[in-house]
C-alpha cells in the first residue's frame, strides 16, 4: 500500500473513533453526570 493511503486511512479511523467517543460520552450513560449551568443560574 501507498504510504498516503496508509495515513490517509489512519486520520479517518482517528477522526471516527474522537467522533463516537464524543457522541457516547454526550448521549450514553455518562451525560448523567453532566449538568447545565443555564439551568444552574436562573434567575
Amino acid at each position: 500500500m501507498e504510504p498516503a493511503t496508509v495515513v490517509t486511512i489512519s486520520i479517518g479511523a482517528l477522526v471516527l473513533a474522537v467522533t463516537g467517543y464524543s457522541l457516547y460520552l454526550s448521549f450514553g450513560p455518562p451525560s448523567a453526570e453532566l449538568n447545565d449551568p443555564f439551568e444552574d443560574h436562573e434567575d
